[in-house]
């Protein structure tokens, strides 16, 4: 018999972003996180009492209590691959923070392994879910802009280590402006205007080390080990080329994070690391770009929305829109942007996706 009422999570890893998930979750109303675990007790124990969560345990404890369904995975990148590998060897599906993994093999294995099992994979970012994104994907797809032909994106910045306590994975491998902030950006492209067929790209890193002035590493010097530019040329399934650029080593910018270029008009898409807008429409013959009305759910911050609708699918036996095949595949071209750019050719890419169907605007509670 299926199981039933409020979907059981464990969530493994208390760092910084472990907050907005453990105060988001009772508003969704289908499920419960019971559990939260860390290498450190002491911090698994701080965010429990914070919280209200009924337990804090070691990793192991929450892998075998046999009352959690679905384990949340924020650990940095390097524990995407053996804590998603070890829930679901535990008989659990696993949501993981992005990216899903650091490898395609890595990621190849858990969706494998999720299959042989009937369980479920997915992965950060879920903000594609929210409203000013859904509210893009209902003006594509009743044409407003007509067909897309072209998108750009950019998030354009100088790092983390002038404010992040411990900065120094966003440099290592795994991290980089591609893998820290490009499934923002390829999830939002990719669920607005299907999946990517080839790409081509070119990098740099501009500055071999880097000194956190942050305060609690203050002077210490990290050696730079990913790219720190990237430039990479998408070309859709579709036929419409993208143009994509993350970067940690740009002082200021004045650039849209995503504008979508249809046959019919342009559509100025909400940074996509928020949930919220604003969204523009410029149509011909207009002097000004018109703003659009967010009448969709979820504006404001609501990660954890993809874990919430994990649990939806594991009730009706439906998909899960923040599924391992998006994560795998937004995985799959930020690696061949950076293969492209080291070969010096047009990468095809061997992974593909179903768009994710829109959320009903009364999916869950708010």
């Amino acid at each position: 018999m299926a199981a039933t009422g409020k979907v059981k999570v464990g969530l493994i890893g208390c760092g910084a972003i472990s907050g907005i998930y453990l105060k988001n979750a009772p508003r969704f109303g289908n499920i419960e996180i019971v559990a939260c675990a860390d290498l450190l007790l002491d911090r698994a124990q701080a965010k429990a009492a914070e919280y209200n969560i009924p337990k804090a345990c070691s990793v192991d404890e929450l892998l075998a209590d046999p009352e959690i369904e679905i384990v949340l995975n924020l650990t940095t990148p390097a524990g995407h691959a053996s804590i998603g590998k070890a829930a679901l060897e535990a008989g659990k599906s696993v949501y993981n923070e992005k990216p899903l993994t650091i490898s395609r093999e890595d990621g190849q294995e858990l969706l494998k392994l999720a299959e042989q099992k009937g369980l479920l994979v997915g992965g950060a970012p879920d903000t594609f879910l929210g409203a000013g994104l859904q509210t893009c994907r209902q003006l594509i797809d009743e044409g407003v802009i007509g067909e897309p032909v072209a998108a750009t994106a950019f998030m354009m910045g100088h790092g983390h280590e002038s404010w992040h306590p411990d900065p120094e994975f966003y440099y290592q491998v795994g991290g980089g402006p591609m893998f820290d902030m490009g499934p923002y950006y390829l999830t939002a492209l990719t669920t607005l205007m299907g999946g990517v067929a080839s790409v081509s790209g070119s990098t740099r890193i501009t500055f071999p080390t880097r000194t956190i002035t942050s305060a609690k590493k203050y002077g210490s010097l990290i050696k730079v080990e990913v790219p720190t530019h990237v430039a990479g040329l998408l070309h859709f399934a579709s036929g419409a080329v993208g143009t994509l650029i993350m970067s940690f080593d740009v002082w200021r910018a004045n650039l849209p994070p995503i504008e979508i270029y249809g046959s019919e008009g342009t559509l100025s898409v909400p940074d996509p690391n928020t949930f919220g807008g604003p969204v523009r429409v410029y149509k011909p013959g207009h002097a000004e770009w018109e703003e659009i009305p967010i009448t969709k759910p979820f504006e404001d911050n609501s990660r954890g929305l993809g874990v919430a609708d994990m649990a939806r699918a594991l009730r009706e036996g439906s998909p899960a829109r923040a599924n391992g095949a998006l994560s795998y595949h937004v995985l799959d071209i930020m690696h061949a942007v950076h293969d492209a750019a080291e070969q010096g050719r047009t990468v095809e890419l061997t992974s593909t996706i179903q768009r994710p169907e829109p959320l009903p605007e009364a999916a869950f509670s708010q």
